[in-house]
């Protein structure tokens, strides 16, 4: 039986060595190491044998196994390299080609509107603060002065999920919230910035549009007047626009606000000699703001007696539209990468 079993070591071997490939290679490990392989058929006749030749035929044929394990996965990671060779040869790239050229992703305008206001009022110590987008008629619309029934509501015609939730009209909602949260008992510098919905759409309106609010409230003793407010719109929409856009104040009406005045700047298609976008007046409405209605006061904690200050708002979607010439909004939402990409450059310029 040792005879044999060298006989297989030398034939399994030279079989192994002969193997032109993994197929073959793999034949030669069933006929030889599988569970019918003349190896294992050794085995399985060591019953036959003496107690004393068992152990010595059981080690050699153990050796002889591994010989060829090691021989068989030798030849099966030669074979392997030499396909991974081959393939690399193949599929080389030359790198001194001139590579495609990456295309480089910018940021939306609204955002980079968004992010220009935040550091601005936030360089002049106000707080920037954030509300939620689904609110309760009563902030929205109650705690802002504008009861049920009020005919001011129909100027910000809502999307209302149910009698009591609205998609806020505006983030003046923030501001009543914030007023409840300090108590009345301590003053207030803050802008929101966020979505707000309306039914709108055409060239200067959408359904959606981002808003920036701001609040002033301090004690009266401390004299926050309207040449504040003035001041600080002024220097908001100039750093905005240019230091060469023009403003314009006409009283209106707010229910938060008395007295409430809207803000025009000089149109930035036409320069104020009027066109199609301004109507044709050479002004565009860019801002509502006004002195901090007493009963806005009082609903939210603060004693009007006691406490003062402005408010304001404007849409960031607009800004975006003056800032970078953008003379339809509805442009913003459309995903069009041929009209985003350029803004880089503009900021540039």
């Amino acid at each position: 039986m040792k005879d044999q079993i060298l006989s297989i070591k030398e034939n399994a071997t030279k079989e192994i060595n002969d193997a032109k490939d993994l197929q073959s290679l793999d034949g030669v490990r069933v006929k030889y190491l599988g569970k019918k392989g003349e190896l294992t058929s050794v085995l399985r006749g060591m019953g036959a044998l003496s107690p004393e030749e068992r152990p010595i035929i059981g080690s050699l044929v153990n050796e002889v196994r591994d010989t060829l394990e090691e021989l068989i996965s030798s030849k099966e990671n030669s074979f392997k390299q030499a396909e991974l060779n081959k393939k690399l040869e193949k599929e080389k790239i030359d790198v001194t080609l001139p590579s495609k050229k990456a295309i480089r992703g910018s940021e939306h305008p609204l955002n980079r509107t968004i992010e220009e206001i935040e550091d601005l009022f936030i360089s002049m110590g106000y707080e920037v603060i954030e509300g939620p987008e689904l609110e309760t008629d009563e902030f929205c619309f109650e705690r802002l002065n504008l009861p049920k029934g009020h005919p001011a509501r129909d100027m910000q015609d809502s999307f209302y999920i149910n009698d009591e939730y609205v998609l806020r009209a505006q983030t003046s909602a923030v501001q009543a919230r914030t007023m409840l949260k300090y108590g009345g008992t301590r003053p207030i510098k803050m802008i929101c910035v966020g979505k707000t919905y309306r039914r709108e759409d055409d060239a200067t309106h959408s359904h959606q549009f981002n808003q920036v609010e701001g609040l002033v409230i301090d004690k009266k003793e401390n004299k926050v007047s309207l040449a504040d407010l003035k001041g600080t719109l002024e220097v908001f929409v100039r750093k905005m626009l240019g230091e060469n856009t023009q403003l314009r104040f006409r009283p209106s009406y707010f229910p938060f606000t008395e007295p409430s005045y809207e803000v025009d700047c000089t149109c930035f298609k036409c320069g104020g000699k009027g066109c199609n976008l301004c109507k044709q007046t050479g002004w565009i409405e860019v801002l509502g703001s006004g002195i901090v209605h007493p009963n806005v006061l009082r609903m939210n904690g603060y004693d009007p007696e006691v406490w003062g200050g402005f408010a304001f708002g404007t849409g960031i979607d607009r800004m975006a539209m003056f800032k970078y010439g953008i003379p339809d909004m509805r442009y913003l939402y459309t995903n069009d990468v041929r009209f985003l990409k350029q803004f880089d450059r503009k900021d540039i310029d």
